[in-house]
């Protein structure tokens, strides 16, 4: 996925596992968001930087409070065994508006992602690869981040130059025409008329993105 200069390749890797006592009907989904020297001299090499863990707990975050899949959707046989789905978002570019490429990229991820028939016969478990079916996605989160310069300018998907010169930095969520969530660690306050603002926008935004997301998937399809 591709926003301005920055690019995010997201890909989801499926294997099973056992389910955890207290919610033996639910799967997991494990975001793991990498900001490696590759893309940015801003990043070094070793362990996840802070804003790579940082980023990594909104995604987990926004596909908890959104709902995008249900977790119950990932069960298997339940108690025994449920899908574990490890979404790895590497960034390729970095040049600004991380938030914003990341949930795009998770969520094209997401409508593309098929997993593996799986059957317990007798004593043992098998995964046919030949029959698969679609993920199942009950929303579409789309994120939209805003800079803010002395609570009088914002600016919308700001680059890596916008964010430093910037007084705070506000992302908010949507799905399709209702609020998911907002985001805003610090900075300059928003007034109420500032805000309403940024909401319009978003909610503009999302139709937007969610429009281009479906024309993609058809076309492919095709």
């Amino acid at each position: 996925m591709k926003m301005g200069n920055t690019t995010i390749m997201c890909g989801i890797k499926a294997e099973l596992a056992a389910p955890k006592p207290a919610e033996p009907d639910r799967g997991f989904i494990v975001p793991n968001v990498q900001l490696t020297p590759l893309c940015s001299p801003h990043f070094r090499p070793g362990p996840p930087s802070e804003q790579a863990q940082v980023l990594s707990q909104f995604v987990a975050e926004v596909i908890k409070n959104s709902g995008c899949v249900d977790c119950k959707d990932l069960c298997v046989i339940p108690g025994k065994l449920v899908w574990v789905l490890n979404c790895d978002l590497m960034c390729l570019d970095y040049d600004g508006n991380v938030f914003d490429t990341a949930m795009l990229a998770l969520l094209a991820a997401f409508r593309n992602t098929r997993l593996p028939l799986v059957e317990e016969k007798e004593e043992t478990t098998e995964v046919t690869m030949e029959k698969t079916s679609p993920l199942m996605v009950s929303s579409q989160p789309v994120s939209c981040t805003f800079s803010i310069f002395d609570d009088r300018i914002l600016f919308v998907d700001p680059t890596v130059e916008e964010e430093g010169l910037a007084t705070g930095i506000v992302t908010i969520v949507t799905v399709r025409d209702k609020l998911c969530m907002v985001h805003k660690p610090g900075g300059s306050p928003l007034k109420s008329d500032q805000l309403l603002t940024c909401f319009d926008r978003a909610f503009d935004r999302s139709r937007e993105v969610l429009r281009l997301i479906e024309e993609t998937i058809l076309s492919v399809e095709r």
